[in-house]
């Protein structure tokens, strides 16, 4: 099954707006999914740049959102655990919570995937990224995305 994935701050393959960039003040855009199966127990949803340099680098790993909620709102927490319940892991800087896109250089991806679990995960706040995905491990009942660009200003 497909999750429709949008944000009211860019369009699928738009440009993300500066204002969610270190360029700006760096804070979280609204996402909203919606579609989910019958049976999601929960949601995930990891931001990847795999235009980065040495690699992917993940700029947000959150979890146990739960199955009533079907957005985040603009300017998320940068806690371990929010008010809903939903727990933050740690992306490539090694922080809790979302990392503005800064590319070094040129354009780069950022993916925003969203996975319906048939599970709550329930890993401690500040899992890795790879953790978490082997803690969903035949748990993803469907998964969408919306992707943007960005380019640092010079």
């Amino acid at each position: 099954m497909q999750l429709k994935v949008t944000s009211p701050a860019f369009s699928n393959k738009g440009n993300i707006p500066r204002e969610y960039t270190s360029d700006g003040s760096g804070v979280s855009p609204e996402i909203k999914w919606s579609s989910a199966p019958s049976g999601t127990k929960s949601f995930v949803m990891i931001v990847d740049d795999p235009d980065a340099p040495s690699g992917t680098f993940t700029h947000w790993v959150i979890f146990d959102i739960p199955a009533t909620v079907h957005e985040l709102p603009k300017n998320v927490p940068t806690t371990e655990t929010l008010p809903n319940g939903a727990r933050q892991g740690m992306n490539s800087a090694h922080k809790i919570g979302w990392t503005p896109p800064s590319p070094p250089h040129g354009m780069h991806e950022y993916d925003f995937r969203v996975y319906a679990m048939d599970k709550i995960i329930d890993l401690k706040p500040g899992c890795s990224k790879v953790q978490l995905l082997d803690a969903m491990n035949q748990h993803v009942l469907a998964q969408g995305e919306i992707a943007g660009f960005y380019t640092k200003k010079k």
